[in-house]
């Protein structure tokens, strides 16, 4: 179970270093983007604990499905991004197929 956590915490930090990409203006602003190479450094160091016994396409699609959704949802809460119909239901497919693989893969 605590490789799962290590994975959520990769996942979130990741989140957070996208989200930030925005706001560091191409990296010119320099506490954004000390959020971003925190965020991704972070990221990467708690990826590597889960790895322990998470096969690595399965973290990978975890992680990607769920970074997608996330980002998603904090660029159009922080960004005004609009999502139409297409874009709803291609995130739909996305999260569908890391549940499928989820259910079908014997994984730690």
């Amino acid at each position: 179970m605590p490789n799962w956590i290590w994975l959520s915490v990769a996942i979130l930090s990741e989140v957070i270093a996208t989200s930030f990409l925005k706001s560091a203006e191409g990296f010119t602003r320099p506490w954004p983007l000390l959020i971003v190479v925190v965020g991704y450094a972070a990221a990467f160091y708690f990826l590597s604990f889960a790895l322990r016994s998470i096969p690595i396409g399965v973290a990978y699609a975890i992680w990607s499905g769920a970074g997608v959704v996330l980002v998603t949802a904090v660029a159009w809460i922080a960004y005004a991004q609009k999502l139409d119909t297409t874009a709803l239901a291609a995130i739909g497919l996305i999260v569908t197929g890391v549940v499928i693989l989820n259910l079908r893969t014997g994984h730690g």
